[in-house]
């Protein structure tokens, strides 16, 4: 006989600590996209995804898929050329074929959430390593979680950005 675990109702709390937010995704980088997909859809069952991609505003190259597997949505992020650094940590600088942990994202509902997380970002002297806002899709803010041994991403979507995750297929 199986019992269902009793998990804690959720207190978001922008504002009230940095995880005090709704935990939504788990992000890994890669060096090889292709290769990183093959081993989520053979080892992991992830077999759909949705991409995005683009120039990145330093003049490199980003390609991310995304795929909603259970309740969290993964992403996969493989990013070239300048500006692309944040997206190079942790992987070898060899070449060899690497997938690696990158970040939790957090979502953040609306707009007195996000004033609240920027206040606390503020106030905690916080090191922001990427921040951006496309209007009518979403704003994010990548932060260092040094004790962690991650980072942490802050999203918050707009029309544009709701209708693109919703989007993302289940697996």
């Amino acid at each position: 006989m199986s019992q269902l675990l009793n998990i804690p109702p959720a207190a978001f709390a922008p504002g009230a600590g940095l995880y005090r937010n709704d935990h939504f995704q788990i992000a890994y980088v890669t060096n090889d996209i292709e290769r990183a997909m093959a081993v989520f859809t053979e080892r992991y069952g992830v077999k759909e995804f949705r991409r995005m991609e683009g120039a990145l505003p330093a003049g490199g190259h980003i390609r991310v898929e995304f795929a909603w597997a259970g309740g969290a949505l993964l992403e996969v992020t493989q990013a070239t050329g300048p500006g692309s650094e944040l997206f190079q940590v942790g992987l070898p600088e060899d070449g060899a074929f690497a997938i690696r942990f990158h970040h939790l994202g957090y979502f953040v509902h609306d707009a007195a959430g996000w004033a609240a997380l920027e206040a606390e970002l503020e106030r905690g002297g916080v090191k922001v390593l990427s921040k951006g806002h496309t209007p009518g899709f979403l704003r994010t803010c990548i932060i260092e979680a040094p004790e962690l041994g991650h980072y942490i991403e802050y999203i918050l979507p707009e029309a544009g950005g709701v209708a693109f995750f919703e989007g993302v297929p289940g697996n």
